[in-house]
């Protein structure tokens, strides 16, 4: 799959005038918050369990909270998905046992699965940010710090959300995309969020327009590095997450751990 390359006015790092965190906006004090990690989950599982997670942010019955999670095999659509995007494979995903699950997250049609680690927080917007376009330059900033202790340079592009990583396969500055945002904020509250190609397997993406951006390529940690560990990834955004919102993570409580969501032990 073949990508233009970027045009400088596209392309931005951490730390330049598009950073989140340089948006005349500060994250307010630390406060504490939930960090939810498991293993594997199917997706409409997962989307069911952050409405739950939802209601009872909105209703002051949790804090803030962060779930990192990995997918079963799953294309999801977004609020922007186009038929041209996604349907000319659909056998091909039927014979690869690859499920198709629409989403009220933004953006169009991406690909989840084993090996790429997922974030969803469940947020009060208005104690981190102003607003969605804020918010989402602050999920990307996570990734970002994530990949800089990789020795990977994360990137941004002016006029898509998420985070490219010059292009391992291509030559001449070309880049590719190694992390996909898509969120969805109801009554104040977030849903969906960010997912991080780690040693996920890249060919499903090959059956679909990414995001809907024709042309970009695809990439993840494992093939820009050689080798890469998830586990130690979901810490790392754990980790970074706090930082990036001010969020000070707390062991998950009992009663979120026992509802079938095969919890892995708590993040620390």
């Amino acid at each position: 799959m073949r990508q233009r390359d970027a045009p400088a006015s596209e392309v931005a790092q951490s730390g330049d005038t598009r950073d989140a965190m340089t948006h005349g906006e500060r994250v307010r004090p630390m406060r504490a918050g939930e960090v939810i990690p498991i293993a594997l989950m199917e997706y409409e599982a997962a989307r069911a369990m952050q409405w739950r997670l939802h209601a009872e942010r909105l209703a002051e019955r949790r804090p803030d909270t962060l779930v990192i999670l990995e997918h079963e095999p799953v294309m999801t659509l977004g609020r922007t998905t186009k038929p041209a995007h996604w349907t000319g494979q659909r056998d091909v995903l039927v014979q690869r046992d690859i499920q198709v699950r629409e989403s009220e997250r933004g953006g169009s049609v991406t690909y989840h699965g084993p090996g790429q680690v997922v974030g969803y927080p469940v947020l009060r917007l208005r104690n981190f940010c102003s607003g969605p376009k804020v918010y989402v330059r602050m999920l990307e900033e996570v990734v970002i710090r994530v990949l800089a202790e990789w020795g990977l340079a994360g990137r941004r592009m002016a006029t898509w959300p998420g985070v490219w990583v010059r292009d391992p396969a291509q030559t001449g500055g070309a880049v590719a995309k190694i992390a996909a945002v898509g969120v969805h904020i109801a009554r104040g509250v977030t849903l969906h969020g960010f997912a991080l190609n780690v040693t996920v397997n890249l060919e499903p993406f090959r059956c679909i327009v990414p995001c809907g951006i024709a042309g970009q390529g695809v990439t993840s940690m494992a093939v820009a590095l050689g080798s890469c560990q998830p586990g130690v990834v979901r810490e790392q955004v754990a980790r970074h997450f706090g930082e990036v919102f001010g969020l000070v993570w707390r062991p998950p409580a009992v009663e979120t751990a026992g509802q079938g969501y095969r919890p892995q032990p708590p993040l620390t």
